[in-house]
């Protein structure tokens, strides 16, 4: 089921700059769908930046969910919008990167398919159990762990085709270690029973862990960045913690329909990176996690594109399958 949330406008007239055929955007509500469940982080960063936008551009923002199929249905239908800046994505490395793959139906081209905006930042994933039902307390206790299990422990992810799974297959080659893929319709769910011991472990991304690794009923065991996160400086990185190859990342950005027009493209790019800026809208997007610079679309399109050949194509060499 789709959910939708409507962002009020903030008072105060900004002028917008004259588009194609003297009309001028936004002149009405802008969606922007998120191809997860309310809850994760991609749907967190649409609602932070979709405040922002409204208040900057008074307009109106609508977040609307659309998930499944690893975030494909929504990166789908956005697709297929007319490209008049009124339906956007909040993307990210699942329906770009990691789930067309698994997807064979996927018809959409993750590159060329869309007008890549602008780059927000990413967030890593973090190796994390539920406390009462995994007694290690660090990576090399964890692996020996799931060794001593008499079955392959399951670990939850967000969904076929998300990071965390696609993070999990990894751990797999990367230890030799067997694991069963439990995937969800988006992490908020997945964590639901996470914390209810039904999942003993799970790859997930770090800003929906913090809070229970902080209160004691998760306990997180390595994030998959380069450095040490600032949002949880006491989590190793994978490289600290023995496992220098298991490396990922979720990054976040706003994109819509191929062709959208130039004029479009630039002030979205602008207000995006200036409301980014904002000290409030930074904090908050540290707080999620979400670490880095803004990037404009073209270095955002060579990213999207360095991802689809790189990730992309390890999980076709790995053989990875949608369960």
């Amino acid at each position: 089921m789709r959910r939708r949330t409507l962002l009020p406008a903030a008072g105060g007239l900004i002028a917008a700059p004259a588009l194609a055929q003297g009309t001028s955007w936004p002149t009405r509500p802008v969606r922007v769908v998120v191809t997860f469940p309310p809850g994760g982080s991609s749907d967190i960063v649409a609602r932070v930046l979709a405040e922002a936008l409204s208040q900057r551009m008074n307009a109106r923002f609508v977040v609307d969910n659309r998930p499944g199929a690893g975030g494909t249905i929504g990166a789908a239908h956005v697709a297929t919008q007319p490209a008049d800046g009124y339906t956007l994505m909040l993307s990210n490395t699942a329906p770009l990167v990691t789930s067309p793959p698994l997807y064979p139906s996927v018809a959409y081209d993750p590159v060329a398919g869309f007008a890549h905006v602008t780059y927000l930042g990413a967030t890593p994933i973090v190796v994390v159990a539920n406390k009462a039902k995994v007694p290690a307390t660090d990576m090399r206790g964890l692996m020996d762990w799931i060794r001593a299990q008499p079955n392959p422990p399951g670990y939850g992810s967000s969904g076929a085709g998300s990071v965390g799974h696609i993070v999990g297959v990894l751990f797999e080659k990367e230890t030799g270690l067997r694991l069963t893929h439990v995937p969800y319709r988006g992490s908020a769910p997945m964590q639901a029973d996470l914390l209810g011991g039904a999942i003993p472990l799970s790859f997930d991304t770090l800003p929906q862990n913090i809070e229970h690794i902080r209160d004691g009923r998760l306990r997180g065991y390595a994030v998959t960045s380069p450095a040490r996160q600032a949002s949880a400086p006491e989590l190793p990185t994978t490289a600290e913690a023995g496992l220098p190859n298991l490396l990922a990342e979720n990054f976040l950005g706003v994109s819509g329909p191929a062709g959208l027009p130039p004029a479009v493209v630039a002030r979205l790019n602008a207000e995006i990176t200036a409301a980014v800026e904002l000290p409030s809208v930074r904090a908050r997007m540290e707080e999620h996690g979400v670490a880095g610079a803004p990037r404009g679309p073209e270095d955002f399109t060579a990213h999207v594109a360095q991802q689809v050949r790189d990730v992309g194509g390890t999980i076709r060499a790995l053989g990875i399958r949608a369960e």
